[in-house]
């Protein structure tokens, strides 16, 4: 079997093993950066992974992680680094990546949620 046959079913099982597959908007995050900029310039940025884990960079620069599930359209993160609350918190991902949405935070702040290609910079 050639090796991109391997890693395309190698793929496909770790998106249905996540639940990933019944959402495409997911899938389409892994390798990307999941941003949100909130008014005052600042930014939180998250990298989904397949596995079903997620990794970050809070707006002060600090190192976060966990988990990730999807609910119906919706995307769910529950913090495991550094430990918060156990809540998750869902969100609808942008249906246009580039343009993005604009919603709310956990806290009820506004934010500016977007989809940027790539993984540019996981430390800051």
């Amino acid at each position: 079997m050639n090796r991109k046959l391997v890693t395309l079913a190698a793929l496909t099982l770790a998106l249905a093993a996540t639940g990933a597959r019944a959402d495409p908007k997911v899938a389409a995050t892994f390798g990307n950066t999941v941003e949100s900029v909130y008014s005052d310039g600042r930014s939180q940025k998250i990298w989904m992974h397949p596995d079903g884990t997620w990794t970050g960079l809070s707006r002060r620069g600090h190192p976060l992680a966990g988990k990730w599930s999807t609910k119906g359209e919706k995307v769910c993160l529950r913090q495991s680094s550094p430990p918060t609350l156990p809540i998750s918190f869902c969100q609808a991902l942008p249906e246009n990546p580039e343009t993005g949405v604009f919603t709310k935070d956990l806290g009820g702040a506004p934010i500016h949620l977007i989809i940027v290609k790539g993984m540019p910079d996981q430390k800051g």
